[in-house]
This record gives C-alpha cells, structure tokens and sequence, in this order.
C-alpha cells in the first residue's frame, strides 16, 4: 500500500513538472541561490576573482520554443566581494564600476536561441552607464523540481567574457595590469511566480 501511494504522488509531481516545462511560464530569480562571478587577469601573472551577490530579476521560459524566452537581470554592485575590503572599495569607486552613480548592472534580453549545450542568450549589458550587447553561454535550464519551500524551482548557468574597453571600464589602467577581457559566469536558480 506504502509504495502504491508514493507511486501515485511520483506520478502527480511527474505530471506537474511536466506541465510546468511544457508552456511559456515566468520566473523570478532567486537572490539567495544566484551569484554573478568575475575573473580578471592582473599584471599578466594571476586571476583576480569577485562576485556579485545580489541578483534580481524575472526569466520567462519555454521549453518548445526558446525564442520566446526573456531574461531582465538587475545585479546589485554594493555587493561586490574580491576577498579584499582595499580592492572591494577601489573597485566601487569612479574608474570602475562608479557604485554612488551606477548602482546597478543591468542586462535585458533581446532574443534567444538554441544551442548544442542549452541557449544562446544575446542581450543589453549597461555596466557604469554603458550599454553594450553581449552573448551569454547558456546550460541549462534544468528540468523543473519542487523547491525546499514547496514551488517548483529550475537552475542554469551562464558564461560570456567582456572586455572592459568596450564599456570604458578601468580604461586608464592598460591590459598588462588588468587585462582587457574579464570572464563572466552567473549561476542562477529560480522559481516559479
């Protein structure tokens, strides 16, 4: 009887995943599980890495057709963390980032497509006032699963490098300090709205 039962409930979350995945649904972007990571190269010797912690936005998602797809992503740079308060603070100041002027990081979608290992991603990227657009590497979206606080939740993960010049970025500091292409990764986890 035990296992007909669990049977059953397998089969009605199967059936709610399922439909979930099947249809163009809206997503909010959980900033508890999401982190925007960055690597750049300094003095041609070593990797610099931080992060950005503060993530909010919404994906919409159709697993049938991708191109219906959106993502509106806002990243929160006060939140920047380098493992160095010194380099954190430097970072937020008005060569780079310029945090008191431009708070935020923003990317908004402008159309997706598939690819051979999830999506393409093409979008806006404003990076201290500056506008660009990018290509972000998408795995993912994993399939749908109830979440520890009962909806259904889905993850990905996003890749792209920029290069600071092209956003005027730390641009009076030459490519063998800092180098010119910064590495981007976003992990993200979201829910269902």
């Amino acid at each position: 009887m035990k296992t007909k039962i669990l049977a059953i409930m397998f089969a009605l979350f199967a059936a709610l995943t399922l439909s979930a995945s099947g249809q163009s649904n809206t997503w909010s972007i959980d900033p508890v599980h999401t982190q925007a990571t960055f690597e750049a190269r300094h003095l041609s010797m070593t990797n610099v890495r931080g992060g950005i912690s503060k993530v909010t936005g919404t994906v919409t998602w159709d697993p049938k057709d991708p191109s219906k797809d959106s993502v509106n992503a806002v990243l929160s740079v006060a939140t920047i963390n380098t493992g160095s308060d010194y380099r954190d603070q430097y970072l937020k100041d008005g060569d780079f980032f310029n945090v008191e002027k431009f708070p935020t990081l923003i990317f908004k979608s402008t159309s997706v497509a598939a690819s051979a290992t999830g999506l393409k991603v093409t979008g806006n990227l404003t990076l201290a006032g500056v506008t660009r657009s990018v290509v972000l590497d998408v795995t993912g979206p994993t399939a749908p699963q109830k979440g520890m606080e009962g909806g259904l939740v889905s993850g990905l993960e996003a890749t792209t490098t920029i290069k600071r010049t092209d956003f005027n970025f730390g641009s009076k500091y030459p490519n063998a300090m800092v180098s010119d292409e910064v590495k981007i990764t976003i992990d993200l986890e979201m829910e269902q709205k």
